[in-house]
């Protein structure tokens, strides 16, 4: 087994990531290939807590822009990530590993409502944790949740897989092939170029609780892995703390 660099992680998946090709809803051979580069951290016994967006499914900023009231079309978006988490686990439990979704909104019939020591048990046990349903406040984005789950369960790092993008550029490279990518970044940095990391709510939080923050592209086969065992792939921000 290869040397573990990270006992604990939080991996961020876009909802988009779930839609493949189709860029919209679920594919699940998508899922299933997502939960076979899952299943090779869960087999180096690195405890494994997972935060999916919803943005293939529905976006509640997007929703708002078009008359629909905020904190309504935030909900909506949180219940897309509760499809997400389950069809995840689904993928997972085929692959053979046990997992469990946890939503910051109350389901019982589908999911366990968010409980911190529950969660962190669960991991103790062998099982991945999906958390579902963002905080469970609209206003928030699933980037901070990542950052205030990896806090509260006191994860080492948060793996962020891109789609589409295998770092950090200081502007877009698909609009500008002069574009720089970074190695290293701290999260002043992040806030005050307003690059676009995660939101300044969950960069202020990575910044608090000294979390590092790995950005790497998902499109590679293996990255995922690779990232988890520390490699130096994407950009690392924060890497110091």
């Amino acid at each position: 087994m290869e040397n573990r660099k990270y006992k604990r992680i939080v991996l961020k998946l876009s909802g988009e990531a779930l839609a493949g090709d189709k860029g919209f809803g679920i594919d699940p051979i998508v899922a299933e290939t997502i939960a076979k580069e899952i299943k090779a951290i869960y087999e180096l016994k690195i405890d494994i807590a997972i935060v999916v967006g919803g943005g293939n499914i529905w976006r509640g900023l997007s929703g708002s822009t078009k008359g629909m009231e905020r904190a309504t079309a935030d909900y909506m978006g949180m219940l897309a990530t509760v499809m997400n988490a389950l069809a995840l686990q689904d993928a997972l439990k085929n692959c053979g590993v046990d997992s469990r979704v946890q939503s910051a909104i109350t389901m019982q019939q589908v999911a366990e409502p968010y409980i911190r020591l529950r969660a962190i048990r669960h991991m103790e046990k062998g099982r991945v944790v999906i958390f579902a349903a963002g905080t469970g406040n609209p206003y928030f984005s699933t980037d901070t949740t990542a950052a205030l789950r990896a806090a509260e369960i006191d994860a080492d790092v948060i793996l962020m897989a891109k789609k589409n993008a295998d770092g950090v550029y200081d502007s877009d490279p698909r609009n500008n092939p002069s574009a720089k990518k970074f190695d290293e970044l701290n999260y002043i940095e992040i806030l005050n170029r307003g690059l676009e990391v995660m939101d300044s709510t969950a960069t202020s939080l990575c910044m608090d609780n000294k979390i590092p923050i790995i950005v790497f592209s998902m499109d590679k086969p293996g990255n995922m892995l690779e990232a988890a065992l520390g490699k130096n792939i994407g950009t690392i921000v924060g890497g110091d703390n």
